[in-house]
């Protein structure tokens, strides 16, 4: 493959690269000499589970391995302890040791889902971050300034509102740029919400005596909603361990614009065959459904195998000509602590909303269904009994109160 098309596969998506010209140079080289480039992407483990969000930034990697290069996974079970600031209004939380390897653990196990593991190597910062002295940390605080490090938004937020800001989050911006020193990176990935954090290693690589690396920033995808940034906590997620016929029935369930945002940054789809699809939309050959039918079995594919898409694709279809609940959902029993308990805290109690707000909004919404029957009875309260309870067009548990 020409550099020029790599080029075109890497652009794919991407925001920014920081700087292009030295990304054809290093291209350029690569395919000169045969030596492969070394692309990094960091990825903190401070929760157990991925979701469709985080697999943008692990998309691409997997591009860049096609295209023969190599990747380094690099799980910051050091940096994991401290809390990436950016973005925050106040100091994260620090997470105990033992909490960063369990979730590093969980995260080894879903990335293989996308990557090739015979082509990628998983690095844990740790190993050259904890054997740094306190002379060789202090050394690395001395390669940046403060005034620098208030450029950041969020931490010239939260300056001019004199909200704390806690020493040990200066470092986090250092350590990330330390591990493109450690790992001589010649390519790092992140969102666009890291880039201060992308460019301080650079500036670091610099002060080693190594060429910079390149930089490319990748979109924040949108959740469900279209609007926010996936996140658990907005319960806009697609998780990539949830079962097939719930991932299936989210992609259904997003619009036509999200969809072919999902394409484009998530699907394995050669741009030839996606300006194709897109061709197909427009000029109306392809129904937008369809399209998203294929979507979904990409997605379930690749996170449980053929067989299991094929099933929820057919759970889909037949639910949505039949309207009939799925055959297995989630079986979830919730104690009550008095003789009955309100519809919206029930619904948050067992996951089927992430609040009791939302829960509260899609009863009023006329979302919420009770043994197939429609309630918009905010104020409705459930005594102790079994109920199978569907939220929207995909949420479904059977529930036990008692």
């Amino acid at each position: 493959m020409t550099v020029a098309e790599q080029m075109e596969i890497i652009k794919r998506g991407s925001v920014e690269i920081l700087v292009e010209k030295e990304l054809l140079e290093k291209l350029e080289k690569s395919a000169a000499n045969g030596v492969p480039l070394v692309i990094k992407a960091g990825f903190d483990p401070t929760a157990p589970d991925l979701h469709l969000g985080h697999t943008v930034l692990i998309q691409k990697l997997r591009q860049f391995q096609q295209l023969g290069h190599q990747v380094n996974f690099l799980i910051g079970d050091f940096t994991g302890m401290i809390g990436d600031p950016t973005g925050k209004s106040e100091t994260r939380k620090a997470l105990t040791r033992e909490d960063v390897l369990r979730n590093a653990e969980t995260y080894k196990e879903q990335v293989f889902k996308i990557l090739d593991p015979e082509k990628t190597k998983v690095v844990f910062n740790s190993q050259w971050l904890l054997p740094l002295t306190a002379s060789e940390l202090i050394g690395l605080a001395s390669k940046y300034t403060v005034a620098r490090m208030l450029e950041r938004e969020d931490f010239s937020n939260r300056f001019a509102n004199q909200l704390p800001i806690s020493i040990h989050e200066f470092l986090y911006p250092l350590i990330q740029g330390y591990d493109s020193v450690a790992l001589k990176a010649d390519v790092e990935l992140g969102g666009t919400d890291q880039k201060f954090n992308l460019l301080v290693g650079r500036e670091l690589q610099r002060e080693w005596g190594q060429p910079p690396q390149s930089v490319i920033t990748m979109p924040l995808l949108e959740g469900l909603d279209g609007v926010n940034k996936m996140s658990k906590s907005l319960g806009n997620y697609i998780g990539i361990n949830e079962p097939a016929e719930q991932i299936f029935g989210k992609i259904m369930s997003i619009s036509d614009d999200l969809m072919l945002r999902y394409y484009e940054l998530l699907s394995d789809l050669s741009l030839e065959r996606f300006a194709a699809l897109k061709s197909d939309l427009k000029e109306r050959r392809l129904h937008p459904m369809e399209a998203k039918k294929q979507l979904g079995r990409e997605m379930v594919t690749r996170f449980h195998g053929t067989a299991a898409a094929e099933g929820a694709q057919e759970a889909f279809v037949r639910r949505f000509r039949d309207n009939q609940a799925p055959d297995e959902m989630p079986e979830v029993a919730v104690t009550m602590e008095g003789e009955k308990i309100l519809l919206s805290r029930l619904l948050a109690q067992a996951g089927l909303v992430s609040s009791n707000g939302e829960g509260r909004r899609s009863i009023q919404g006329n979302g919420v269904k009770i043994d197939g029957e429609k309630v918009s009875d905010e104020s409705l309260e459930l005594a102790a009994g079994a109920y199978v309870i569907q939220v929207g067009k995909r949420r479904f548990a059977r529930i036990t109160v008692s």
